[in-house]
């Protein structure tokens, strides 16, 4: 998204200055700001106008269509205190723009709109990410405001989708309530067509009021459009694309689905260049999946046909390739249907899970990267060690479920995030430094199967946080080793510990010494003495990053263990590492050195 800047003093097109250099795709619009804010309204997908908040809105009042199709507009005034989003706060962007400002600029972001400042998700964004669609007809404002004000609304979903958390007042139910706001998460139309009931179309599923949506008791309800229905398409040589779009409307209609939630038109390999099922995927903005016959020919299918195994090479081709990209626990909701040159079926996806995993850092809160405030702000479970959900507590939204345990719940915290996920929800399992160093990805993920999405966000471990403290001693090759035997043997550490030597590492020993395990680094140290010198650097930190930080410069032959504890990381130096000004440096032995 191009990002336009517009100033008109000098202190605002160096502050426009600033913000082109650091963003890659933004613009400088030179001129007056009569002319350059409309030519910057029409060509990008934010502004930034360097100017006071009245002469803003007075230019842009006129251009203004809608905030779903108008870009975001943030002014930031001229002493560079605030960045005020003054149109499209959520839909268009602008209160995020702002955001982005302040980080860039140092000023403070000035966000009005209700849901932003109260930390609630804005119904504008839920389910954005997961390709959700608000429904014409919704009463954003309506709902939205008994949101923010406290009143009950209900939440009806066809399925547990990974939602943002949202506040207590609103409740999940099985159905909408007859005067009370709602939020529905449906692939169903509604009301029931034909007067069915919708339990009948698929058991377990939504069942509506019969007068949802009629009448006066019928209270203000968003419907959201998930993109849960893959169709799958077979035809003949020559098929019009007409009649695909008739067989699927037709399709949709009998079972009650609303085709704002199909998510592709699939089909067989052999069909890719079939005009008319293209032709029918590009009318109604439907991506195009085609799959190979023996890939479709593994897929068990209810109506599988001898007479199109011989013609494509499976025995099913709407059947399978609906099913086929609904997912490996997608259900058949509509079976074959054919027409006079066309074939169609329809198949649900289920939701996944989402499983992420989080560092926090080493403890400072200018390490915690915005990948992983943004993860936190958008979970609706937090999973993790006391201390460290509640160093970050205020970064979850309202509603937000907590799971804290103490230390030695490793096992059960993963076993819970893992289950969460399943269910169906966003998941954020915390951890210390980096989640994938000494923490709880890697036993979360001997857990996890292929049933749910996962994905880690990069932290700063502690080695790293040390490291800047000392200067660079990891410039070269380096091990990082746990001297912690409480669930690895002591031999095999060492023997790690021996090979880290032998090879010449810089070693960094993460859990050095405990009230209970107070032996193993002066071992250690032993070992990687026998082939170090006695002057080898050693760098030891205490709370990297945390206000009671400390490091020490000393040599392996002078190292204070009884100085050592948990909440230390001790860096020991290759032969080439030196101190130089004061600085542990390992070179990293380039020619020009």
């Amino acid at each position: 998204m191009v990002i336009g800047l517009v100033a008109v003093t000098e202190r605002g097109r160096s502050a426009a200055a600033r913000l082109a250099a650091a963003w890659p795709r933004a613009r400088v619009y030179e001129g007056p700001a009569g002319q350059a804010v409309p030519r910057a309204f029409a060509e990008c997908g934010g502004l930034v106008c360097f100017l006071a908040v009245g002469a803003a809105v007075r230019i842009i009042g006129p251009l203004l269509h809608g905030k779903h199709s108008d870009p975001g507009v943030v002014c930031v005034d001229e002493s560079l205190r605030f960045a005020v989003p003054v149109a499209g706060g959520h839909a268009g962007g602008a209160n995020a723009l702002a955001e982005r400002v302040s980080a860039e600029l140092g000023c403070t972001p000035v966000i009005t709109t209700a849901s932003d400042a109260l930390g609630i998700t804005p119904l504008d964004d839920l389910g954005a990410d997961l390709g959700f669609r608000v429904e014409d007809g919704s009463d954003l404002a309506a709902v939205g405001a008994a949101v923010i004000s406290g009143e009950r609304v209900t939440l009806t979903c066809d399925g547990t989708w990974p939602l943002p958390a949202l506040p207590p007042n609103v409740v999940s139910t099985p159905a909408p309530e007859p005067g009370t706001p709602a939020i529905l998460v449906t692939d169903r139309v509604l009301p029931p067509p034909l007067g069915r009931d919708l339990a009948e179309i698929q058991p377990g599923g939504l069942k509506f009021l019969q007068d949802h949506g009629q009448g006066a008791a019928v209270g203000p309800r968003v419907v959201y459009r998930p993109p849960s229905l893959a169709v799958g398409v077979g035809a003949s040589r020559g098929v019009a694309a007409d009649e695909v779009l008739g067989l699927v409307d037709a399709a949709l209609a009998e079972a009650g689905l609303s085709a704002a939630s199909v998510l592709t038109l699939a089909t067989v390999q052999a069909k890719a260049d079939e005009a008319g099922i293209r032709t029918a995927a590009e009318r109604r903005g439907w991506p195009m999946a085609t799959y190979p016959a023996e890939v479709l020919a593994d897929v068990g299918v209810p109506n599988p046909s001898e007479a199109v195994r011989v013609a494509v090479g499976t025995p099913s081709v709407a059947e399978a390739a609906a099913l086929y990209a609904a997912g490996a626990r997608g259900e058949l909701v509509v079976a074959k249907r054919r027409s006079s040159n066309a074939t169609v079926a329809v198949a649900r996806l289920r939701p996944r899970g989402r499983l992420t995993f989080v560092g926090v850092g080493p403890g400072d809160r200018d390490l915690l990267p915005p990948r992983a405030v943004a993860v936190l702000r958008r979970a609706s479970v937090v999973i993790g060690l006391d201390q460290y959900v509640e160093a970050v507590s205020d970064l979850f939204r309202p509603g937000t479920r907590v799971l804290a345990s103490g230390l030695g719940a490793e096992e059960e915290r993963a076993s819970a995030a893992v289950a969460e996920a399943r269910g169906g929800h966003a998941v954020a399992l915390l951890g210390s430094g980096d989640a994938g160093i000494y923490a709880m990805a890697s036993p979360a993920l001997e857990m996890a199967d292929g049933s749910i999405d996962v994905a880690g966000v990069p932290g700063v471990t502690a080695a790293l946080a040390a490291a800047a403290l000392l200067g660079a001693p990891l410039g070269n090759d380096h091990a990082l080793i746990s001297l912690s035997d409480l669930h690895t043997p002591w031999e095999v550490i060492e023997a790690r510990v021996r090979a880290a030597a032998e090879a010449d590492f810089v070693v960094v020993f993460y859990n050095p010494r405990s009230v209970a395990r107070h032996w193993q680094l002066a071992r250690a140290l032993a070992v990687l003495g026998e082939r170090r010198r006695p002057e080898t650097p050693v760098g030891i930190v205490r709370g990297a990053s945390r206000p009671d930080e400390r490091s020490t410069l000393t040599t392996l032959d002078a190292v204070d263990v009884e100085a050592v504890d948990m909440q230390t990381v001790v860096i020991v130096g290759s032969g080439d590492t030196r101190i130089v000004a004061g600085r542990m440096v390992t070179p990293r032995g380039y020619r020009w050195l």
